[in-house]
């Protein structure tokens, strides 16, 4: 129980990769599962009640998900691009209060797991599990058999508790992984903060050259390749962060139809540069506050180079308007 205990008091939770991983007698647990993409305000709201009651009854508050995404082992060709790879994922359980994190490699042979063999080895013999939060909707065991009614069943014989969460609505709409991903392919950045509770924003490293060295001494910044989820092709009013300071920008992500060929990148235009230490390696966080336009191709350059005004003076009003409504909270 080391690795949960250190987790508890350093703030971050213990981290187990295996079932092997987690201590012997680890619990008693109260526990949540599932992939949590995104780990949106619908999955906050279970989060909260499980290290809430953890808390209140001196049991450890766990969450297990999965690596990979179990669509992309089941279904690959249909597998969603993700909100939030494993790393930000996890840094954002740990931001719940959450003890401890299993992370289980999602296979043929764990895919095979019957509901009670799923039961009996993870949430009673490993966790120790005396309660379970889920969503209304949670499925699991193989080709996703059964349910929260088998679930209660499997908690009446076995000796753990069942609560049932249902969806969390906001502004009217129903919170759910799918329904953000929906939103961030129509280029609505706006809802889909709502749901997930703060801006959508992607962890990534710059594309080498164009000023990248040891400082940056240009205004913009290309994002590597990135391999998650990313809003629909535009302008975006965004924040860079890098180099231990935050930037307002303005983002394009497409192709750029205006210069020929298409070369897709997500270049940032930082409004107020300074030069910075920035290598191929720097992380940079990079958040989707507004979307402007949609991405279009221009008659010349100087039509693009006009637009892209506009889009600054309009980003520097967004931000003139945002500072104004801080500054008076």
């Amino acid at each position: 129980m080391k690795g949960a205990r250190e987790g508890q008091r350093s703030g971050a939770p213990a981290v187990f990769r295996a079932l092997s991983e987690v201590p012997a007698g680890f619990g008693p647990a109260v526990v949540t599962i599932g992939n949590f993409d995104g780990v949106h305000l619908g999955h906050r709201e279970i989060l909260d009640a499980v290290t809430a009651e953890a808390r209140s009854t001196q049991k450890r508050a766990a969450a297990v998900t999965f690596d990979p995404h179990p669509e992309r082992l089941l279904r690959p060709t249909q597998a969603p691009l993700l909100l939030t790879p494993l790393a930000e994922r996890l840094r954002l359980l740990g931001e719940t209060g959450i003890d401890a994190v299993l992370v289980l490699p999602f296979d043929r042979s764990f895919a095979s797991l019957s509901p009670r063999d799923f039961v009996e080895r993870i949430l009673v013999s490993t966790l120790g599990t005396r309660s379970v939060h889920e969503g209304r909707n949670f499925r699991f065991g193989r080709g996703a058999a059964a349910g929260m009614p088998e679930l209660a069943r499997f908690g009446s014989e076995l000796g753990f508790t069942v609560h049932v969460h249902d969806a969390v609505r906001v502004r009217g709409m129903e919170v759910s992984s799918s329904a953000i991903r929906a939103l961030l392919n129509a280029g609505d950045v706006r809802r889909a903060r709502w749901m997930l509770g703060r801006p959508f924003g992607v962890l990534s490293t710059p594309a080498t050259g164009r000023g990248i060295g040891t400082r940056l001494l240009v205004p913009t910044v290309n994002l590597a390749p990135y391999d998650g989820l990313l809003p629909a092709f535009g302008v975006y009013v965004t924040r860079l962060k890098a180099d231990g300071r935050v930037f307002q920008a303005v983002t394009n992500v497409g192709n750029r139809p205006t210069f020929g060929e298409p070369s897709f990148a997500v270049e940032s235009h930082i409004l107020n540069f300074e030069p910075m230490d920035l290598s191929s390696q720097t992380p940079i966080e990079l958040e989707f506050l507004f979307r402007l336009r949609g991405e279009q191709a221009w008659s010349s350059p100087e039509a693009l180079r006009d637009q892209i005004l506009k889009d600054v003076a309009r980003a520097k009003r967004y931000f003139r308007c945002l500072q104004s409504m801080t500054a008076g909270v």
